[in-house]
């Protein structure tokens, strides 16, 4: 991996680590609360397209920088990673896989967004996404890069 390719992991890698900063103080709020407060749904619904975006900018930099293939899709970039460099063990990436259809669906069907289902998917990225920073830095380590 080149350094400037190294730069962007590591922005991203801080990019991922603020939004699960933002986002946890939004965890603990009720359902009813988080339907009620437009503010906080919509910033909730950008730090989460964010930070999967920027866990996808990762894989496919790992990928590439490893003179591998781009990735097929979003969905595919974790099961990717896991099973073509080590990043992550397969659990952790079928468990973060899912993401990506979070992204897409916070994308691409604004208008038809469960709300419900946005307020659930935070303790688990909340869970995971931790998980993903440090096993991406430890490859990092691991690999000299």
């Amino acid at each position: 991996m080149t350094p400037a390719d190294m730069a962007v992991v590591q922005r991203k890698l801080a990019v991922i680590t603020e939004a699960l900063s933002l986002l946890r103080p939004i965890k603990d709020m009720s359902l009813e609360d988080y339907l009620h407060k437009i503010y906080e749904r919509k910033a909730t619904e950008r730090i989460l397209q964010t930070l999967v975006n920027a866990a996808i900018d990762v894989n496919t930099h790992l990928l590439v920088g490893a003179g591998l293939p781009p990735p097929v899709d979003y969905y595919q970039s974790f099961l990717d990673i896991a099973e073509k460099l080590g990043v992550l063990d397969r659990d952790l990436a079928l468990r973060l896989a899912p993401s990506a259809g979070l992204r897409n669906r916070l994308v691409h069907e604004y208008d038809t967004l469960d709300d419900a289902i946005v307020h659930a998917s935070l303790r688990e990225v909340l869970d995971l996404y931790p998980q993903y920073v440090e096993a991406v830095l430890r490859y990092l380590a691991r690999t000299g890069s």
